[in-house]
């Protein structure tokens, strides 16, 4: 495979620009980067983008995530490692990259669960994580970024 676009933050500087300035707001949200980090390797596993979930499951490695949990990411519901609050996050993570699956969106039972895990700060914290990495996932698969890529 070859990506389509070698060059992407050169070419769509601003537009870059602003998603990392996204990330930067994540990174201060508050929500616990090992979360964030989980929502990223799921949305990536649903979006089929090797490119985000190689980075993610990387930066959660060298972040002290462990191997077990990495594994899980993608049976999280069958899977003992993960807490109450990751599980609505996982949930919420699911519902929202697979809007098409569902009529009515974001299922209440979903949106009720991640609020009673997350103060109204986080949870909104949690939505644009998950839309940032759906953006990421949609453009890394659209120029086919090579996963590994970073680290070469």
């Amino acid at each position: 495979m070859q990506a389509r676009i070698t060059d992407l933050p050169a070419l769509a500087r601003d537009g870059y620009k602003a998603m990392l300035d996204l990330e930067a707001f994540l990174g201060r949200s508050g929500v616990p980067a090992s979360t964030l980090e989980l929502v990223r390797i799921r949305a990536s596993q649903i979006n089929g983008c090797g490119f985000c979930l190689d980075m993610h499951a990387h930066d959660a490695r060298k972040a002290g995530e462990t191997e077990e949990r990495l594994w899980s990411v993608a049976a999280w519901r069958e899977s003992p490692y993960f807490t109450d609050e990751e599980r609505a996050a996982l949930a919420l993570t699911e519902a929202a990259t697979r809007l098409a699956d569902n009529p009515d969106g974001v299922p209440d039972e979903v949106w009720d669960d991640a609020a009673d895990h997350y103060d109204e700060s986080s949870l909104a914290a949690l939505v644009m994580a998950i839309a940032a990495i759906n953006a990421w996932n949609r453009v890394n698969v659209t120029t086919r970024q090579i996963a590994g890529s970073l680290r070469r």
